[in-house]
């Protein structure tokens, strides 16, 4: 009976008992449901303006660029500032930034310009709390439940990324895409809010990390790159780093193509679009859904493996796809391979770094793998726009399925890969 008490007392609390998470998970729903509107809205807005899929591209890789410059200091901030509160600015900071957008032209008609600027400082808010968001799970749940925290996370992520598209496409085809790009305002409103309502998790007790001012130049040296020495010291999370580099550098613009080649390949609507869109979302439910019970049956490798390899597949079908439901299938199955490798390799992170590097090391992951990520975004909208889409896809799918077999010779394979040094 003693034994059956101490197991018991032992076991994680469920995530459903767990009222900070619970609350936590319905505030970033809801701002993912903002999100899954600007991922069409925003688009929509550059391409009904200037009919430029370049333009698109270009808007793309601008956000990418601040992306990449903010990771730099990403995670000393992370790991230094109280996680909720510098979450909280972040929110508030993107609602006033995505609410310029329809204001200014509701006043003063399209200013394709703003754009620009606001995705550029949006993105530099956006980095910070995405780092953040990573940081804060273990801060939120048990360590045995990360897996299956972002697991439900993912999931009703990817919901919203069904109904927001769909419900962005009809908005848009309604009332213009301005109109979708104030509810991801909101959506970021309601997130600032369910994160004033929780209370994070103390750490456990951090390593000595002393302070600049204390430890001089070399100390601020040694901090700033700690992220990047401990992904370095890892094989996995090295190996990783490298060839999400060129995963990067092929899929942060594929969105902006999709919507291209509904809207002007197959002469479809906003609201085919938004629909498309919605249901390729699907494939990121799918993968939210299975992704606990596929890692335990088959193992990191090859669920991350595989899931490229379906990407890559997908793609290949996408190029010579000629109607609206081929479409929405390949890219469904795209974004079920993207999903299922993300959350794999988010939750292998989240479980071998120590909470007291979680931030420098996320940050350091981001802006290495992210480091190429603008320029693939431009050439491959310039491509497509000078060649069409079907042989940029083509070669998208064929370094999709090279990525995988260069990751087959690396501990990615291994089922369980741990962080021990190399």
């Amino acid at each position: 009976m003693a034994g059956a008490t101490e197991e018991a007392a032992a076991k994680p609390a469920p995530l459903w008992a767990n009222r900070d998470f619970t609350v936590f998970w319905c505030g970033q729903t809801l701002s993912e449901l903002g999100n899954a509107f600007a991922l069409v809205a925003l688009p929509l807005l550059v391409l009904n303006a200037t009919g430029s899929i370049a333009r698109m591209g270009l808007l793309t890789a601008v956000a990418g660029a601040a992306s990449i410059v903010t990771g730099l200091f990403a995670g000393i901030l992370v790991d230094r500032l109280p996680r909720r509160q510098l979450m909280i600015v972040c929110d508030v900071v993107r609602v006033a930034l995505f609410a310029l957008i329809p204001v200014s032209w509701a006043v003063a008609g399209p200013q394709v310009w703003l754009l620009y600027v606001v995705m550029a400082a949006a993105a530099v808010f956006d980095m910070v709390f995405k780092v953040t968001y990573v940081a804060a799970v273990p801060n939120l749940v048990d360590p045995e439940r990360i897996i299956e925290a972002n697991g439900r996370l993912q999931t009703t992520n990817a919901i919203a990324f069904i109904v927001g598209p769909m419900l962005a496409g009809g908005l848009s085809g309604l009332l213009g895409p301005t109109a979708a790009i104030a509810v991801d305002a909101a959506g970021f409103a309601a997130s600032a809010l369910a994160l004033s309502l929780i209370r994070f998790r103390a750490a456990a007790p951090r390593q000595a990390t002393p302070s600049a001012a204390a430890t001089g130049w070399r100390g601020a040296k040694r901090e700033f790159l700690a992220g990047f020495v401990f992904l370095w010291r890892s094989p996995v999370l090295r190996w990783l780093t490298v060839l999400l580099t060129g995963v990067s550098l092929l899929s942060l613009g594929m969105t902006d193509v999709f919507i291209y080649q509904i809207r002007e390949g197959l002469d479809a609507g906003d609201r085919t679009v938004g629909v498309v869109m919605g249901v390729a979302g699907a494939g990121t439910v799918l993968a939210a859904v299975l992704i606990p019970v596929l890692r335990r049956t088959w193992g990191f490798g090859v669920c991350w493996l595989g899931s490229y390899t379906l990407c890559g597949l997908a793609l290949a079908m996408l190029s010579r796809s000629t109607t609206v439901r081929a479409t929405a299938v390949t890219v469904l199955c795209y974004q079920f391979g993207m999903a299922l490798a993300g959350i794999s390799s988010m939750s292998l992170r989240q479980a071998v770094t120590p909470d007291h590097l979680l931030g420098r090391v996320t940050s350091a992951f981001w802006t290495l793998h992210n480091s190429l990520a603008p320029l693939g975004a431009a050439a491959l909208t310039a491509l497509v726009a000078r060649f069409g889409v079907r042989a940029p896809l083509l070669g998208s799918a064929a370094l999709f399925l090279l990525i995988v077999a260069v990751g087959a010779c690396t501990p990615i394979r291994q089922r369980a890969p741990g962080a021990a040094a190399g």
